[in-house]
């Protein structure tokens, strides 16, 4: 190859090209060293937004925290709380009252509601005493222990009312019925209600770390066999008849005793009178002897003369005015006056002839 191409050739290759690519420079606030932080603060603020590493706990609500798939056992109360995601998570539990309820038929209005603290079971059919089938229909409150809550989703899940609840219900209600005859459980309603609810609460007590707190019970209705139901309304009609009976024969009773008693009182009434009529005549008698005596002391013979003159008098005196007057006997000392009307002894004379 000739030198002078070499020459050029080398001369060719030694020089820079026309175009250089911009060289990036960083802003002068990452230069400060400030830019950092704030890189730092963009990235967590994406990652925020993105898995939210934050959950809030409402009130009635309890929260878990599981760290790779290890409940912790404090629970997280209402509020904020912070946990790592992909390695932790929070399992929300209600810890409000909640309740089951053993229908016969699922009626409107009793459907599960959307927090699910309500719960429609079918009616719990147990035996009596002889065996009869009888249906019971009753309601239990209850809510999660929030202490325990950790324990309680570790051990028996999410489902635990189905695990703890409803078995411990039946088997409850099933021994309680299994002691007492078909025809008893009526009349015996309130001491049966009374053993079922403190044998549900005995036997919550007794599981350990006492996962569930009971509330309350309620027994709606005790379905009885067609015929029993039909005997045990005879047996009380009968016995209303016979109450009715002893009232009516009662009332009768007291009714004579009534109209005796009216009686009784009507003849001390009668007596009374009587007994006062007499002793105001035996008063007033008394009173006239009394007066009759007086008198008699007072009366003296020539008062009685006295008196027998005048009345003589009287006497004279009315004939010199009435000649014609009729017969008066007047007595006068040991022999009476006695006078008599003319015209009627001329008259008794004329019809003699």
């Amino acid at each position: 190859m000739p030198a002078d191409l070499n020459d050029w050739m080398n001369k060719n290759n030694n020089k820079k090209p026309s175009f250089e690519p911009p060289k990036f420079e960083p802003p002068k606030f990452i230069k400060g060293g400030s830019g950092l932080a704030l890189i730092i603060i963009g990235i967590i603020i994406v990652f925020g937004i993105l898995f939210r590493p934050w959950i809030i706990v409402n009130e009635g609500e309890i929260g878990i925290l599981a760290t790779t798939g290890k409940f912790s056992k404090e629970p997280l109360y209402p509020g904020m709380h912070f946990y790592v995601p992909v390695i932790q998570k929070v399992i929300i539990v209600d810890t409000k009252v909640h309740m089951i309820s053993y229908k016969r038929i699922q009626e409107a209005g009793t459907m599960p509601d959307r927090y699910g603290t309500i719960k429609v079971y079918p009616a719990i059919n147990v035996l009596d005493a002889r065996g009869l089938p009888i249906t019971v229909e009753l309601s239990v409150s209850y809510r999660i222990n929030p202490d325990e809550a950790a324990y309680t989703i570790k051990t028996y899940g999410l489902n635990w009312e189905d695990k703890i609840i409803n078995p411990i219900v039946r088997d409850v209600v099933r021994n309680v019925i299994g002691k007492y005859p078909a025809e008893d459980l009526p009349v015996k309603r309130n001491e049966i209600a009374m053993q079922i609810e403190t044998q549900i609460r005995d036997t919550l007590n007794k599981i350990d770390h006492k996962p569930v707190i009971f509330e309350s019970f309620q027994l709606r209705d005790i379905v009885l066999p067609e015929n029993i139901r039909k005997q045990i309304e005879r047996v009380q009609i009968a016995k209303q008849e016979s109450e009715r009976a002893k009232y009516e024969v009662l009332r009768a009773e007291q009714e004579a005793q009534k109209q005796a008693a009216i009686a009784q009182g009507k003849a001390n009434a009668a007596k009374i009178e009587a007994q006062g009529k007499a002793d105001a005549k035996l008063i007033e008698a008394s009173a006239e002897a009394k007066a009759n005596i007086i008198i008699s002391k007072s009366l003296t013979n020539n008062l009685l003369k006295l008196k027998e003159i005048e009345v003589q008098g009287k006497f004279n005196e009315a004939l010199k005015a009435n000649p014609n007057a009729k017969i008066f006997l007047t007595p006068g000392g040991a022999v009476p006056n006695i006078w008599m009307n003319i015209d009627d002894k001329k008259k008794a004379l004329s019809n003699g002839k």
